[in-house]
Order: structure tokens, then C-alpha cells, then sequence
């Protein structure tokens, strides 16, 4: 049975001293690949105010959440996942400084990088386009269009 709609999900593009904030995305080392923090929204609260939750409860850390700069989505075709994750650039409102301690609230994040343009390239992190909009600075958001989901 397919679901009626995609899942929607929040996501914080945090660039602190030249470097973006990224986050291991799956629990328990089953995966390598590295996203920007964020997660599904609760229906009733703003999309920054989803934001605002979700970068605090996988980081500690306080943002001020500013304009979307990309949507992307994806979707693992051999179930009924799809999500759409829209990003905004945020900006730290206190310290960059992760408590080494720090748990997410689910338990899926254990792993906090704040990663050069350089280092982003090489490591293995979705989506494909994020150094590009986090780095650049650019105008209008950017949309990356229907991708199969990556373990």
C-alpha cells in the first residue's frame, strides 16, 4: 500500500568559519553517508519551528533558522518511501560547540562534522548538490529533482 503523500522533513544548512555542519544519517553505523541536520516536521508547528527542534535535539545547538535555499527529493523504489526535505540557511545563535556527550533524542544521530568544501566532496553525503548551495551563497533556491534513496 502506498502512502497518500511524501514525508516531509526540514533541514539546516549551518556554515560556521568556512565550514557546513553535517550529521551521520543512519543509527548504529549503518551507513556512512552524512546529511545536514534536521528531520520530519509535526503537523501544527512552522516548518523553522520544526527546524529550530530538530537541529537542537541532534546537536545542541541554537539556530535562527533564514530563507530555503534547496528542496530535494527522494525515494526508495523498492517501497513506498519518498520524502521531500526542504533546507534553509540557518545561522548559529550561540556557541559552534558540540558536547562530545550530546544524544539525539531518537538515537540516530551519534556523529557531528563541521566539514570544508573540500572534505564534503570526498566524503559520502546527499544531496549531490549541497556544496554547491551551501558554499555558494547563491540566489533562488535550488531543486533537486526524484532520486533513489542511498544506503
Amino acid at each position: 500500500m502506498r502512502p497518500k503523500s511524501p514525508r516531509l522533513a526540514v533541514r539546516a544548512v549551518i556554515v560556521h568559519l568556512d565550514r557546513l555542519l553535517m550529521v551521520n544519517a543512519y543509527p548504529n553505523g549503518q551507513s556512512d553517508l552524512l546529511c545536514a541536520p534536521g528531520g520530519g516536521v509535526e503537523v501544527g508547528a512552522s516548518l523553522p519551528d520544526n527546524l529550530v527542534r530538530e537541529v537542537y535535539e541532534e546537536t545542541g545547538l541554537r539556530i535562527e533558522v533564514g530563507a530555503p535555499c534547496l528542496v530535494n527529493e527522494f525515494h526508495d523504489p523498492g517501497s513506498s518511501f519518498h520524502q521531500v526535505d526542504v533546507y534553509f540557511r540557518c545561522h548559529l545563535t550561540g556557541s559552534a560547540e558540540i558536547d562530545p556527550g550530546w544524544q539525539d533524542a531518537e538515537r540516530i544521530v551519534s556523529e557531528w562534522h563541521w566539514v570544508t568544501r573540500e572534505e564534503l566532496v570526498r566524503l559520502p553525503h546527499k544531496p549531490d548538490s549541497l556544496a554547491a548551495v551551501a558554499f555558494d551563497e547563491g540566489g533562488a533556491p535550488t531543486y533537486d529533482p526524484l532520486e533513489p534513496i542511498v544506503r
